[in-house]
């Protein structure tokens, strides 16, 4: 087992990676940009190294600077936390040639799972459900066969990454080769690959992930599902768990799809099989991402777990500790029984009305507290919220025996959060929770959308 973990990232979830290690007794290494010297991730680390200054490129993507920080402060495993390099295969082989452990899955796992077209075909070929779709478009013939064989609407996606960046929905033929274009041009922005491929649309879906965690003795644990429907421009902004009246049988057979794809390209660790579920309870993989997702808190709330303890134990060679039959049995009643219901909010430093960025310094500040909720968060009175990165605050994720009580305290928490000196989305966060479809739960990933057309009329 190692010993001191580098965590090579940022913010909540470099704190969330810290607290874990402090558990399981292994001291654990922060590494920060100049603009994140006075972040608390920063100084609740046993040890701390600057690697370069605010611009991602120079610092946290900066891999021979991550493995410096390793080496001088005799690190032996990293831990990459979400975004950044923690789905870059590179990074990944080279802690491994360095003599770091890498709490993660393989590089040929996260090269495999990265390229979504490649991804699609392995999960076609594992028995899990693709929507009709196509290999990297290279021409404007290709992309108008492909629509006139698969029918509209279709959804061009970049094969290089995902997060909304390098989608275009098409409806009409004339606007295809347009929308090829155009997403084209922003994936090779976003991910310096400009591959697009394209797919059926659901017009009304669901979007709902199932969380797995496989060790390196051939055990498959699947943790139950989330529903992520509640997102903006296909960026979350609420996760729930588990997912919202899903049928017994639609569920057990999305758990089964999920172990035959974490087994089928010999999975280890975290990960979470994406869906789309459709009205009729047809669901279709859409990709599988292969770190810990944003959401975690809403499984470890609703299974007693702690996700990041258990990756930390498997990268050092630990059979899982979770019940057993949840990992062997093929029956499909026989898998992890939630406990009540789960909601995280995602706090963004952003404007409420236009969702542009809002860097700043934090004035006063208030979280709320009691029975069921958790703050997962980095920031602090005083804070100054730098221009350089993602712009989440903190996830406010409570908890109670059912969806309807878990809906009605996150009321209570979000009318609690007091957040001065910048603008943040939590007066969105309140108008969504009071929202009759989302306190429903009858909603899709359409909600937003409806919410914000519905605002611009000057209706509710």
């Amino acid at each position: 087992m190692f010993r001191k973990v580098l965590i090579a990232n940022r913010g909540e979830i470099a704190l969330r990676v810290i607290r874990a290690a402090r558990e399981m007794g292994l001291q654990s290494v922060a590494v920060y940009s100049t603009a994140d010297a006075e972040s608390l991730h920063v100084k609740f680390a046993d040890q701390a190294v600057c690697i370069g200054p605010a611009p991602a490129k120079a610092s946290y993507l900066n891999i021979p600077a991550i493995i410096s920080a390793a080496e001088i402060t005799g690190a032996d495993a990293v831990h990459p936390g979400y975004g950044f390099l923690s789905e870059d295969p590179h990074f990944a082989d080279v802690a491994g040639r360095c003599g770091l452990t890498w709490i993660g899955p393989s590089s040929q796992a996260i090269a495999q799972m990265g390229d979504k077209v490649a991804a699609r075909a392995a999960m076609a070929a594992a028995g899990v459900p693709v929507l009709p779709g196509t290999d990297v478009l290279s021409s404007e013939a290709e992309v108008l066969a492909a629509i006139d064989e698969i029918g509209l609407p279709v959804i061009m996606k970049a094969a290089a990454g995902g997060g909304g960046r390098g989608m275009k929905i098409v409806r009409e033929r004339a606007a295809a080769v347009g929308q090829w274009q155009t997403a084209r041009t922003e994936a090779q922005a976003a991910f310096g690959d400009g591959s697009v491929y394209l797919e059926r649309y659901l017009e009304r879906p669901r979007h709902i992930e199932v969380q797995i965690i496989a060790d390196t003795h051939g055990q498959v644990m699947v943790l139950g599902d989330r529903d992520c429907s509640t997102q903006r421009r296909h960026q979350k902004v609420i996760e729930e768990a588990p997912g919202i009246d899903i049928a017994p049988q639609v569920k057990a057979s999305l758990f089964a799809a999920s172990r035959r794809a974490a087994e089928a390209i010999g999975y280890v660790n975290a990960g979470t099989l994406e869906f789309l579920l459709d009205g009729d309870g047809s669901f279709y993989f859409m990709e599988m991402n292969t770190r810990l997702q944003v959401e975690h808190p809403v499984t470890e709330m609703v299974f007693g777990i702690d996700l990041v303890r258990e990756q930390l134990a498997v990268a050092g060679g630990e059979r899982l500790t979770l019940p057993q039959r949840a990992a062997m049995s093929q029956d499909p009643e026989d898998h992890l029984t939630p406990r009540g219901h789960a909601i995280e909010f995602r706090i963004n430093a952003e404007d409420p009305e236009t969702f542009a960025p809002w860097p700043g310094r934090i004035t006063g500040l208030h979280f709320p507290g009691g029975l069921g909720v958790r703050i997962d968060t980095h920031v602090y009175q005083s804070y100054v919220v730098p221009p350089n990165y993602d712009s989440l605050l903190a996830k406010v994720i409570v908890h109670d025996h059912t969806r309807a009580a878990a809906v009605a305290r996150a009321k209570r928490a979000l009318a609690e959060v007091v957040i001065e000196g910048i603008r943040t989305n939590v007066p969105f966060l309140r108008e969504l929770v009071e929202c009759p479809e989302f306190v429903a739960g009858g909603f899709d990933t359409g909600l937003v959308g409806r919410v914000l057309a519905r605002k611009k009329r000057g209706l509710r």
